[in-house]
């Protein structure tokens, strides 16, 4: 990469670098960052909820600190160096969302989704996914995960104002690669599962302290979340961890997986999975092992799906969909064809159908159910190597 380029390309459209969709569904979207215990051993989110509307309401950063520029330096361009240009580009870039808006009550409760982020990623960076099923009455808890697969990420230990700091970590040398990633798929999928007992907790009338000390209170949730009523979510590694997250915790009653990168699952394991999931594949990221997983899959349970969107990369399932093309490219090389509004849309409403399908909602999300078969403009049942036009 280029570093004047990246600097001329941040400069002079700051804040126009980025533009996040908001959502399209019938409620307004809130968010808040939550963090629980002073060791690794917590937890860190960020929630999107259905909320009220409110004057003035602030939108809040989409890449939260700088720390996080340093990290995606790293992890996507290889140079730590370029993290103020990254900076520049995306530093005061804003998700369309509410931030700690006001919860807005529902007395049947909303069902829940915990999302995993991808590898080198962390909890902002699918935001404009999580705004989307929020606006459709979900509440979205986007973790960040802390088995050093995340770009960075922190906690703050007992001593006041103390952080410390959790960096990416790639496979150590001399370390087998699957062993590696496997012992990391098993503590995401742990975390998915203490995620969901923190919102039991908070539903059965625990007091949680939110150790950031934000102007939101988690007692907020207690009557309003329906916690029978549960999905887990990722994409490319949180796919796979999505899918663990199914044989560790029965209260998860299906997951959807993004471009799920199944590698790190071990063979013994796939027998196990006792629900159905959703795979929604982009057109150039699988591979015929991968897919070959996911159809042992499907052959168990005559409830999982597997599509593929037509004309997108990987990262269309990313928020970096919404990037200019040029910035884009010189990040991530080549990108999709197809429009990343309406990759988001097909990606969202076969989730909700799917959801709407497995979770027993009360919506009208059926209407999208087709995108389940894999009919319909830009999608594909199954993983059709052989029709690549990107």
């Amino acid at each position: 990469t280029d570093p004047v380029s990246l600097a001329k390309l941040g400069c002079g459209s700051m804040g126009t670098m980025l533009a996040l969709p908001p959502g399209q569904g019938p409620h307004q979207v809130g968010c808040t960052d939550v963090m629980v215990g002073h060791t690794r051993q917590g937890l860190f989110l960020r929630l999107f909820y259905p909320c009220l509307p409110r004057a003035g309401a602030a939108a809040p950063l989409w890449i939260p600190r700088s720390e996080y520029c340093g990290g995606l330096a790293d992890v996507t361009l290889g140079r730590r160096w370029c993290s103020a240009l990254l900076s520049i580009a995306i530093g005061s870039c804003r998700v369309p969302v509410s931030w700690n808006g006001p919860f807005k009550p529902r007395s049947s409760g909303y069902p829940l989704i915990i999302f995993s982020h991808g590898l080198g990623a962390f909890r902002t960076l699918y935001s404009s996914i999580c705004t989307e099923l929020a606006s459709w009455g979900f509440v979205v808890a986007a973790l960040e995960h802390r088995d050093h697969s995340a770009a960075t990420t922190y906690f703050c230990t007992a001593e006041a104002g103390t952080e410390e700091w959790i960096p990416f970590q790639r496979v150590p040398q001399g370390q087998k690669e699957f062993y590696f990633r496997n012992k990391q798929v098993h503590r995401r999928a742990q975390e998915c599962v203490r995620a969901l007992r923190l919102f039991q907790g908070i539903a059965g009338g625990s007091s949680v302290p939110n150790i950031l000390h934000q102007d939101w209170d988690l007692s907020v949730l207690k009557d309003s979340l329906d916690l029978t009523k549960v999905a887990v979510m990722g994409h490319s590694f949180g796919g796979v961890t999505a899918v663990l997250a199914l044989v560790k915790e029965p209260s998860f009653r299906c997951a959807v997986a993004l471009d799920a990168w199944m590698f790190p699952l071990e063979n013994v394991l796939y027998p196990e999975v006792p629900k159905p999931v959703l795979f929604i594949n982009t057109e150039k990221f699988q591979t015929p092992e991968s897919v070959a997983k996911m159809k042992r899959l499907s052959s168990r349970n005559g409830q999982t799906r597997i599509v593929t969107v037509l004309g997108t990369v990987h990262e269309d399932q990313t928020d970096f969909a919404f990037l200019p093309g040029k910035l884009f490219s010189r990040i991530f090389g080549r990108r999709g064809t197809l429009d990343p509004h309406k990759a988001l849309a097909i990606t969202t409403r076969a989730a909700l159908a799917f959801l709407q399908r497995h979770l027993k909602l009360e919506e009208e999300f059926g209407r999208w159910d087709e995108l389940l078969e894999g009919v319909g403009d830009s999608v594909a049942p199954d993983a059709p190597f052989c029709r690549s036009h990107l």
